[in-house]
């Protein structure tokens, strides 16, 4: 699959790069990539979630009522489940979320995100994106010249880029990301995916 090379105004620079068919031209698999979103997302949960039990409720452990003859069942201790205030019943405790997964399994289910991207012609590839300096206005205006400003956007650089990642802050649904860093879940929530040519490279490199 080739692809043409576009400049930061939009325009074609007459260039174009061949997509590596292993990578991005793959039949996807469905159930790789959901089980990389839902691991993704798993190993991002807190699961902080506290409720006190009946024993660690601190009220009194004095017998509210005598044993019989009150007109209704046994009372107990104001710590009762079934009391206002008392302890929970099967309450939320901290606990860890994470699993693992194969990392052949990971890797499958990020050449099945970029295919998928790839066959929907959702992948734009840039010669270079560079900004004197950190501006929204100037981020905008790449958005606009591409075409997909309003739509959920994600830049993939060959590396870290200051400049860039702080123009893009601002903007609502845009993202910016590494080639390192780049994972299933960033892809398949994104509209479109923008990619400079060294990133493309960097990403063969990587998932070949």
């Amino acid at each position: 699959m080739e692809i043409s090379i576009l400049n930061q105004a939009g325009e074609a620079t007459g260039k174009k790069i061949k997509l590596n068919a292993e990578i991005f031209g793959i039949e996807p698999n469905d159930h790789a990539i959901y089980l990389d979103v839902k691991q993704f997302l798993a190993n991002n949960r807190q699961g902080t979630a506290k409720a006190k039990q009946r024993s660690e409720n601190a009220h009194s452990t004095r017998k509210l009522g005598r044993q019989k003859g009150g007109g209704g069942a046994r009372p107990g201790d104001l710590k009762s489940p079934v009391r206002v205030g008392g302890g929970t019943i099967f309450g939320p405790v901290p606990r860890d979320y994470s699993f693992k997964l194969n990392h052949k399994l990971k890797q499958l289910a990020r050449r099945s995100a970029l295919s998928l991207r790839a066959k929907q012609k959702e992948i734009i590839v840039l010669d270079t994106l560079t900004f004197d300096a950190p501006k929204t206005k100037a981020m905008v205006e790449v958005l606009n010249n591409l075409k997909i400003a309003g739509k959920k956007v994600l830049f993939v650089m060959p590396e870290v880029n200051p400049v860039v990642m702080k123009s893009a802050n601002n903007i609502e649904r845009t993202n910016v990301t590494t080639v390192n860093e780049l994972n299933t879940y960033s892809i398949m929530n994104s509209n479109a995916v923008v990619m400079l040519v060294d990133s493309v490279k960097a990403i063969e490199a990587t998932l070949a």
